[in-house]
């Protein structure tokens, strides 16, 4: 009985060190074949364009192809639970917007948990939200417009790309913080909340700034006030709500890239110390500031840390608003 417990034992730990050795040898080795990176949105809107731009340079720094897969549908639910049941090798990786932090308590069942389901790498850029109006409304700071909506009580209306993205919870920050009577206009986009408003009819638009920062600058959009705390390079003309006196509204759009749960550190290690070079180059600092965003690239721990922040900010907002999309 002693011998055979011996020779179970001795079997056993031969297999943990064979096993362990060649998780050693393919994270020594990586990457040995093509990267997916999985993106929950249809091409063309910020991630997908950010995620091409990391993938790019990704490719020519390890060797290998990084590839895009665009997985929409649910608001993004779809293509980050699609990266949950990935192998956790790094073969397979995630590029995900603020929807990350925001669905968990928008959704009754997302489809995954932003901590225990993956690992963060780091958040690659951010943009702020931006509140634009047509040129003919009376007030041009966030300060006019929350005494405008004050005075026109329940005759005020702000649109959105949608509910629960966060230009919409931006919005609901402003209504509750500031005590509106406003109502919550949803469109199917960015581009059709900035045309509404184009067209009079919502008073504002919270939107990401890519969409509405040329109009701005045309004149052909008013540009109220940004929710961030400094002031946008690309449209430094916009000033902060905060700089008008109205505080409690600042959010933004971020973009960051994770891996499954259960990826080897070294893996994740490499990931970031790649990431942290390529948003250094000329090149991708003008890319990104071409879509308004600022490069943040920070390590795995910060941006892990920035996942909590954010959950408990959008949740407190969600359940406040009683907000619910299914």
């Amino acid at each position: 009985m002693k011998m055979n417990s011996l020779i179970g034992c001795a079997l056993s730990v031969g297999v943990l060190c064979a096993v362990s050795a060649q998780s050693v040898a393919q994270t020594l080795n990586y990457p040995s074949h093509p990267i997916r990176v999985l993106v929950p949105f249809a091409p063309g809107g910020p991630t997908d364009i950010i995620a091409r731009v990391v993938a790019a340079k990704l490719t020519e720094a390890l060797g290998q192809q990084v590839v895009i897969d665009n997985r929409a549908g649910a608001g993004g639910n779809i293509g980050m639970g699609m990266v949950v049941h990935a192998p956790a090798d790094g073969y397979t990786l995630l590029m995900a917007s603020s929807s990350l932090m925001v669905n968990p308590s928008l959704y009754a069942k997302p489809g995954f948990d932003p901590i225990k389901d993956f690992v963060a790498i780091s958040c690659v850029a951010t943009s702020p939200n931006v509140i634009t109006a047509h040129p003919s409304q009376p007030f041009k700071n966030a300060k006019e417009l929350v005494a405008y909506v004050k005075a026109n009580p329940g005759r005020s209306s702000f649109g959105s790309p949608g509910t629960g993205t966060t230009p919409h919870l931006s919005g609901e920050l402003l209504r509750l913080s500031a005590g509106l009577d406003i109502s919550h206009v949803p469109y199917a986009g960015a581009g059709p909340a900035v045309q509404a408003v184009l067209g009079n009819q919502v008073t504002v638009s919270f939107s990401a700034v890519p969409p509405a920062a040329q109009l701005i600058k045309a004149g052909t959009l008013r540009g109220v006030a940004l929710t961030a705390p400094k002031r946008s390079v690309n449209l430094p003309e916009v000033p902060t709500a905060s700089e008008s006196g109205v505080n409690g509204i600042d959010s933004d759009t971020k973009q960051g890239l994770l891996a499954p749960r259960g990826t080897p550190q070294a893996i994740v290690d490499r990931l970031n110390r790649e990431i942290q070079k390529l948003m250094q180059l000329s090149d991708v600092k003008e890319r990104m500031l071409a879509l308004s965003f600022d490069v943040v690239a920070d390590t795995p721990q910060q941006f892990s840390r920035t996942i909590r922040s954010e959950m408990n900010v959008w949740s407190k907002a969600i359940q406040a608003a009683q907000i619910k999309v299914d």
